[in-house]
């Protein structure tokens, strides 16, 4: 089991004028499942992943992960952010290793781990470049290689392709469906992209402006390869703008009031 039960969580900074970012978030994430998170900008969607990860705890409520109660990092989740932070004066095998290597992994199952990714997300011949001489497309595959590499049960991914380029962002959403295909790991996609989560997601979550509270969740139910244009999953985006222009139009009512 690799998935997340989150109750009643809800996050604030600050002291004594807290700012609330998260509210109230209920909701399971199912084994095997691909997730949409979507959201406007401060809504929380980055907070709620950097939760799900272990790197922050929530103010209030809990979250548990395969049944307990998740209390920090773990090596069962990998997280992959929008700037891959790759190391330049390390080679691309060896920034995708880092983790083996901190764990203490021999060096054959470095070896082996290292090249199986970088074959499944389209790097072989580019092993011994180094960062500088990858483009931003190619070190992105090079970052979701890295969390990969170290066979985590579950992907958290911050909007890992909003950096690059249109076409390249077409082609990384293909290629993260086919390593999901292959692999079938809980993906936890964190986006702002509607056409991008309706296109990868099993359900999209969309969240409310801060605090950020579940506005609606929509299923996704077509097979997959599914096609952008496809009149199922058009309007299933047209469902989402419709339901973020009440979220707007709510907020600005109660501003008004």
């Amino acid at each position: 089991m690799a998935g997340f039960q989150i109750n009643g969580v809800s996050k604030s900074y600050g002291g004594t004028n807290p700012t609330e970012t998260l509210k109230q978030i209920d909701l399971t994430i199912e084994d095997g499942e691909l997730l949409s998170i979507l959201g406007p900008s401060g809504c929380g969607k980055s907070t709620l992943l950097d939760i799900l990860a272990g790197l922050q705890r929530p103010t209030s409520g809990e979250v548990l992960f395969d049944g307990k109660k998740l209390e920090g990092p773990d090596k069962k989740r990998g997280v992959v952010f929008q700037d891959p932070s790759l190391y330049p004066w390390r080679t691309v095998f060896r920034n995708v290793e880092l983790g083996l290597e901190i764990r203490g992994a021999a060096k054959a199952e470095r070896r082996e781990a290292v090249q199986r990714y970088l074959d499944m997300v389209g790097l072989r011949g580019f092993e011994h470049k180094y960062p500088h001489h990858l483009s931003g497309g190619m070190k992105q595959r090079a970052g979701l290689a890295r969390a990969l590499a170290n066979r985590p049960d579950v992907l958290l991914m911050d909007e890992p392709f909003g950096a690059v380029d249109h076409l390249t962002r077409l082609q990384l959403q293909d290629d993260l469906l086919n390593i999901w295909e292959a692999e079938r790991k809980t993906i936890v996609f964190v986006t702002h992209d509607v056409s991008e989560a309706v296109y990868l997601g099993d359900r999209v979550v969309l969240l409310s402006p801060r605090p950020g509270r579940i506005k609606s969740i929509f299923p996704v139910p077509h097979k997959r390869p599914r096609k952008r244009d496809d009149i199922e999953l058009l309007k299933i985006q047209n469902d989402i703008y419709a339901a973020i222009h009440e979220v707007r139009t709510e907020d600005s009512l109660e501003f008004i009031i």
